[in-house]
């Protein structure tokens, strides 16, 4: 029988990082997350982080890289088993769903886009972009899927439509945070329902 691999001392010291990043940009964002403070919480000193990074924006793409990877096996990789088209767009969306409650104090990736959008161009900001460009590009993908297997009528147009999905998402995750989840969430399944009513075929 062959042995787990374990992560090397390195690999692991480099994740706990990263985790304990995360959740400091959680609470502060990408540009609130200090060297000092990170090197503070995990009990090592600040030549010890950029050790295994090089440098802050190194280690803020990395961090990127690490809640991007979450993101999509929270909310992809689980929809996959449903069957292609609605069902499996459906169940992304509800996993989403289930993102955004739980991070209802602060997603990472929006919180970035936000920080990011108005700057200019530089590395940090073109890796939100991608990543953004990336998820868009994945709902448009399930939503096309749709339209092959006759869920949705086959004048859908799959850009459209995940854009105003992707719209809908971002105002569950505004609304959770003000007005709480439950009433966010309630407003935010009526709306796709009758976003998809209106695509049937």
């Amino acid at each position: 029988m062959n042995a787990i691999p374990t992560p090397s001392k390195g690999a692991a010291t480099r994740e706990l990082i990263l985790d304990h990043a995360y959740q400091l940009a959680r609470h502060d964002g990408l540009e609130g997350v200090s060297i000092g403070a990170l090197a503070l919480g995990v009990g090592m000193s600040k030549s010890g982080v950029f050790a295994h990074f090089g440098s802050r924006e190194d280690l803020q793409l990395a961090l990127l890289d690490f809640v991007s990877t979450r993101f999509i096996e929270f909310i992809k990789l689980p929809a996959l088993k449903h069957p292609r088209g609605l069902p499996r767009l459906r169940a992304m969306i509800k996993n989403w769903s289930e993102w955004g409650h739980i991070h209802q104090s602060g997603c990472v990736l929006l919180s970035a886009a936000a920080e990011y959008d108005g700057r200019e161009d530089g590395p940090l900001r073109e890796r939100v972009r991608q990543q953004q460009s990336d998820w868009r590009n994945e709902i448009k993908r399930a939503v096309s899927l749709a339209v092959q297997v006759g869920d949705l009528r086959t004048d859908t147009d799959p850009a459209q439509l995940a854009f105003e999905i992707y719209a809908l998402m971002l105002g569950l995750h505004h609304d959770a945070g003000l007005f709480g989840y439950e009433e966010a969430s309630h407003h935010t399944s009526a709306a796709l329902d009758r976003l998809f009513a209106s695509c049937q075929p």
